[in-house]
């Protein structure tokens, strides 16, 4: 399957290597791949240069955002929240095409711990589901660490990873997706529509708690219930 990875920080670059290793051929796209590739300072996450890595997945393409939208039956978006209705509007997502949305609403001005610029009445995934209606939007993989979205076995016990969406066969491509990345059928919690991703990104304020209670990212939630 063709898929095009938006935003060239931590996550971006962890989910393109591994959909890459999973057989599909994978592009990165990020505004202006010179300029990107230039860089010798670390990004505003703290990922390093993205030339090292770059050099270490050359099968990988680094292109424009409108050539990414082209190339893909599937776009993962993984830009920071505040810039992701900009990079998915200058890429230009097509009819059809499923946006698998991993992003989250995190407000850079708000200091430490950062709080959400969208919430309670809306979600992020459901402002690119109005701002691109021919496309399919599904959040998932928003919750975990990118270490853990490409590898939950990295936990010592099973643990849950939350589905969302309007459409059932957009859903269900996100979740063979999951599948390849690593996670159990059983482990995937579909929570119905895209209106879910509201709870899914209101999570976050308790993530980074957990974080700084915790002192370390590989953790996970497991919901627990009565057959």
């Amino acid at each position: 399957m063709k898929i095009s990875v938006i935003g060239t920080g931590a996550v971006g670059r962890r989910l393109a290597a591994a959909l890459e290793r999973a057989g599909h051929e994978v592009l990165l796209g990020t505004r202006d791949p010179a300029q990107t590739l230039a860089r010798t300072e670390a990004s505003a996450t703290g990922a390093p240069p993205l030339g090292a890595w770059h050099e270490d997945h050359p099968s990988i393409p680094l292109v424009p955002l409108s050539e990414a939208a082209t190339h893909a039956a599937v776009i993962v978006n993984a830009t920071q929240g505040a810039a992701s209705l900009a990079a998915l509007g200058a890429a230009g997502p097509r009819e059809g095409q499923t946006i698998m949305d991993v992003s989250n609403p995190l407000d850079p001005f708000s200091g430490f711990p950062p709080s959400l610029s969208i919430c309670n009445t809306d979600s992020l995934a459901e402002q690119l589901q109005r701002r691109f209606p021919a496309a399919k939007v599904v959040k998932t993989l928003n919750t975990v660490n990118n270490m853990l979205m490409v590898d939950p076995a990295r936990l010592p016990e099973s643990h849950t990873m939350f589905v969302a969406g309007d459409h059932t066969d957009a859903k269900a491509l996100v979740t063979g997706l999951l599948h390849q990345l690593g996670w159990p059928a059983e482990d995937i919690l579909d929570l119905g529509g895209l209106e879910s991703a509201r709870g899914m990104e209101m999570y976050l304020p308790l993530w980074l708690r957990l974080l700084g209670a915790l002192g370390h990212a590989d953790f996970n939630i497991k919901i627990v219930r009565k057959d």
